[in-house]
């Protein structure tokens, strides 16, 4: 009964839907939608399946909690949680999960996010929640995929080729680097 009641309540506004999500992305406010954005990204550059949901631990707790508690009965098994300020969205769904969960820190208008990362990342023992840099829902997006990677090797590949192709901007910037000079770089 809450399943349903949950994935009705979803519907309402999931971002992007697709069948048997593996990755859940919340965040506390649409405010947070802009710098979780990139780990939507993320997803989908690697074609894995995702869901998307304003889950605020302050202003919806139930609903927090019933998010939470459910993760793992219907199919998610890696959640991205980003929230700014007191930041305890993060940390309270890492409670009530047994599912991996990504905190990323916003960026606040306050202390530039620090109280956040501090937030998220000053976890008790035994309930962890692995933090990525303020703002950077690329890693957090990244970090999910990678955990998804350990029980599939083609998504491994994936990474893997991913990976390579970092490597390969970095060579081709610094040809170009080579070719229009230092001085040149930034106009060319």
């Amino acid at each position: 009964m809450m399943l349903v009641a949950l994935s009705n309540y979803l519907s309402i506004d999931r971002f992007l839907t697709m069948t048997s999500p593996l990755i859940g992305i919340i965040m506390g406010s649409d405010s947070d939608l802009p710098t979780m954005k990139a780990a939507i990204e993320i997803c989908e550059q690697f074609e894995i399946s995702h869901e998307v949901a304003i889950v605020s631990a302050h202003r919806t707790p139930d609903r927090m909690v019933e998010y939470a508690q459910t993760a793992y009965q219907r199919g998610l098994k890696v959640i991205i949680a980003g929230a700014g300020g007191a930041a305890h969205l993060p940390g309270m769904v890492a409670a009530l999960t047994p599912l991996p969960v990504i905190g990323v820190p916003i960026c606040t208008k306050t202390l530039q996010g620090v109280d956040s990362l501090y937030s998220i990342v000053q976890m008790p023992a035994g309930i962890p929640v692995a933090t990525v840099a303020i703002g950077n829902a690329t890693n957090a997006g990244l970090l999910a995929v990678q955990i998804l990677a350990t029980h599939d090797p083609e998504l491994s590949a994936q990474v893997q080729s991913y990976r390579r192709s970092l490597k390969e901007m970095v060579f081709d910037k610094q040809a170009r680097l080579e070719a229009v000079g230092h001085h040149n770089y930034f106009g060319a």
